[in-house]
């Protein structure tokens, strides 16, 4: 059964909340006032490390949700922008803001 666009737009404007809201959390642990300790900020150095990878692969995915909402919009969803063939129900299940079929991914 195909999902209806209305409940993919409502998935995917769900999720990008999410990461808006998570991107918001990280910025402001890193603007957290660093410790006077040396080896606490050594520590908090390699956390915030781990919180910019974190923040950088939410931005990536919020710019794929923006860009599968786009789709939705010029009515391309759905479709490979690669090779044009439809991408598959069950794909768009797992990761609904694909522009790929399945081949065009690997």
């Amino acid at each position: 059964m195909t999902t209806p666009l209305h409940v993919r737009r409502e998935q995917l404007a769900a999720r990008m909340a999410e990461l808006d809201e998570h991107l918001h959390e990280i910025e402001e642990e890193l603007d957290a006032t660093p410790n006077a300790d040396a080896e606490e900020r050594a520590t908090e150095r390699e956390g915030d490390e781990v919180l910019e990878g974190m923040g950088l692969s939410g931005l990536r995915e919020l710019r794929m949700i923006q860009a599968a909402i786009a789709r939705i919009d010029d009515g391309s969803y759905g479709t490979c922008t690669k090779c044009g063939d439809p991408i598959s129900e069950e794909r768009l299940d797992l990761i609904p803001y694909t522009p790929f079929c399945r081949n065009c991914a690997r």
